[in-house]
């Protein structure tokens, strides 16, 4: 059984799925030592100049592009920033990886290809209410602190990750129900696979389908605090 650690936060998490319904998981997801401070957005049009017989210019809607999500995560194996009990957390859970090994799992699930798929997985960023699904534009890795045999210490990474779904389904993040979505829930107690499905499928059927796309070993014993992704149904 996983430990529960009562003092920690939420983190901030990237799956990787090698569909892009995002309906087969590729890889442990990859989870923020440290959540950021702050996330960046970016929405943007592109537009042609039509320049006309006179000097002025018109301008002219092209089409939108893909909306764009930043954010800057701090990798430290200092310990400096632990406290006690998330350290003790970390120790006896495995979570203690160093900062290269981290860097490399976050490259295996977002930027290598996939051999199954012959391209680089598609993703979805998950913190408290955002649900992003997207794919990784740009990862830029600046180590600030080594080791005296100059394995790195502690790294800052800025990502850019682009929104990759469609209008309907970009809802999601906004929470809307529907069971053409992609949908996330933290687990409470009392909570089962059966009333889960019934709450967003409309149907109770669906729960071993659930427990194979989060790779659950035991269906019937949830843990209060793990995340679910719920799939949309592929018909």
């Amino acid at each position: 059984m996983a430990l529960m650690n009562p003092f920690k936060l939420e983190k901030l998490t990237i799956t990787a799925y090698q569909d892009s319904p995002r309906s087969v998981q590729a890889g442990k997801p990859f989870k923020a030592m440290f959540n950021p401070e702050s996330l960046g957005e970016k929405h943007a049009t592109a537009l042609v100049k039509n320049r006309g017989l006179s000097t002025g210019q018109k301008v002219t809607y092209a089409y939108t592009e893909p909306s764009e999500l930043s954010l800057r995560l701090l990798l430290d194996n200092t310990g400096s920033h632990e406290l006690g009990v998330e350290a003790l957390a970390n120790a006896l859970t495995g979570a203690n990886q160093t900062v290269g090994e981290r860097i490399q799992h976050l490259l295996a699930i977002g930027f290598h290809m996939n051999g199954e798929i012959h391209e680089p997985n598609y993703l979805i960023v998950t913190w408290g209410n955002l649900i992003f699904p997207c794919r990784l534009k740009n990862l830029d890795i600046n180590y600030t602190l080594f080791n005296p045999d100059g394995t790195p210490l502690r790294a800052e990474l800025n990502i850019t990750l682009l929104f990759d779904q469609d209008y309907k389904k970009s809802q999601s993040i906004a929470g809307k129900s529907s069971p053409d979505l992609t949908h996330s829930r933290i687990v409470k107690a009392g909570d089962t696979l059966p009333l889960l499905s019934k709450g967003i499928y409309g149907s109770a059927s669906y729960y071993l389908w659930i427990a194979r796309q989060n790779q659950l070993d035991d269906f019937r014993n949830l843990n209060p605090g793990q995340r679910l992704f719920f799939p949309p149904l592929v018909s």
